[in-house]
């Protein structure tokens, strides 16, 4: 309580840790009540719209599978005693397990356990959703100290005919072109890989909703692989609205910021992320596509070829605690994500402002003293910086050239030319 007795206020990062938080205990999955109960929430921070695809509908090369749904499993000893529980955890049942009610020996039952031996207090994250299977999940000391004996074995889920489950969420803009943000549902107890995401995501989506963007902004909240080319699949006949795309994962650990460009390499959200972070001086990684990792692959794929990067923090798998029970509220930070939503906000902020000028007094340099605009310059500690961003504009402004462009040639940062470009525009020296 503050000295006035109000609650104090929390901060943003407060607020996506705690919606991290609420969301853990839900197992997901690529299809299940999970999923919609993860939406139904991320309902109550931005409106959503559902979408449900019937299993068998043909999506690209895939097929929508059956809706898997899970109501309890365990593994009890011989006095009833749960030694394996789901309720404990969602990473316990092996993700797409067929119903199972058996008993069975232990030397049995090891073929359907998966444990980190590296690592023997954590359970691992595993799953089968395209080859029919059962399974559990455990700490490896948890196997070691299982004695011999027989085992009550139970997975009660239902696979069957029903419905793949994501929603999008679209902030208007001043045009029609479109800018994704991608998160993947799919992902059970984990709250880097992908809770962290979702929460940077819908915050991110909300600041949005308190601007007036230039691109309309749409939130896609989907399963991974699956949901993507489902998207995909379902919007293929307004594919060409989507000029830029972001895809966040892994977005609240303590790790340095990691962007990951699209296929072409030089689309400009690629141009875009490698300014901001470097003019932020903030630790960071940029690497080159691989056709591996997140649903930025799916958004790149030679057919569709968008121009859709990823941003992370520690990649996938670069982390000890990556698909494992480590993986919890307590591994990501407000603080991280807080940095995560800002680097995604001054993104795009650049992207919104990023426009072509045509100098309306192209010949030779024009008198800019007269106009005001170099005293405006007076006392800013940035005063040369800003000067020689007013140049630059002006000599690149011919139509062709963008305002990213000049801040990259003249190796300038991308507020400084785009204040520059604003003041000039202003003093009728050009036209957007």
């Amino acid at each position: 309580m503050t000295a006035s007795g109000e609650q104090p206020a929390t901060s943003t990062g407060e607020q996506m840790h705690a919606l991290v938080e609420r969301l853990y205990p839900l197992c997901r999955s690529i299809t299940g009540d999970g999923v919609r109960a993860t939406l139904d929430i991320v309902g109550e921070y931005v409106p959503l719209q559902m979408h449900e695809v019937p299993t068998g509908t043909h999506v690209l090369d895939w097929t929508v599978p059956q809706e898997w749904n899970i109501r309890d499993a365990y593994i009890a000893d011989a006095s009833g005693n749960r030694v394996v529980d789901f309720a404990a955890s969602s990473l316990h049942v092996l993700g797409y397990s067929v119903p199972v009610s058996r008993t069975m020996p232990l030397a049995e039952l090891r073929e359907h356990l998966h444990t980190l031996p590296d690592h023997p207090g954590w359970v691992p994250y595993r799953t089968s959703y395209y080859k029919p299977a059962w399974g559990f999940c455990l700490a490896q000391e948890t196997l070691d100290a299982l004695p011999d004996g027989d085992y009550e074995v139970r997975v009660d889920s239902t696979l069957a005919d029903g419905h793949l489950t994501y929603a999008e969420h679209v902030v208007p803009g001043q045009v029609a072109d479109e800018v994704i943000v991608s998160c993947h549902t799919c992902h059970p107890s984990l709250a880097n890989d992908n809770l962290a995401g979702i929460a940077v995501a819908t915050f991110l989506a909300r600041a949005l909703a308190q601007e007036t963007p230039y691109y309309t902004y749409r939130f896609i909240y989907a399963p991974g692989t699956i949901g993507a080319i489902t998207w995909l699949a379902r919007n293929a006949d307004r594919i060409e609205r989507v000029k830029h795309g972001l895809v966040l994962a892994c977005a609240g650990d303590s790790g340095q910021l990691t962007y990951k460009q699209s296929r072409r390499g030089d689309a400009e959200i690629d141009r875009v992320l490698r300014q901001v972070l470097a003019a932020s001086e903030r630790p960071h990684h940029v690497t080159e596509f691989t056709p591996y990792g997140y649903d930025e692959r799916q958004y790149c794929s030679p057919g569709f070829d968008l121009g859709v990067g990823s941003l992370s923090r520690t990649p996938y798998a670069g982390y000890p605690e990556y698909h494992t029970s480590a993986d919890n509220p307590d591994f990501v930070s407000p603080e991280a994500m807080a940095d995560t939503l800002a680097v995604c906000r001054e993104a795009f902020g650049v992207l919104d402002r990023n426009r072509r000028y045509v100098n309306l007094s192209p010949y030779g340099e024009p008198q800019l003293g007269r106009r005001g605009l170099y005293d405006s310059l007076g006392g800013r500690s940035d005063a040369k910086q800003a000067q020689m961003a007013m140049l630059w504009v002006l000599s690149l402004s011919d139509g062709e050239h963008s305002l990213l462009d000049v801040a990259e040639r003249a190796g300038l940062p991308f507020d400084t030319v785009a204040a520059a470009a604003g003041a000039l525009h202003d003093a009728g020296l050009l036209k957007a």
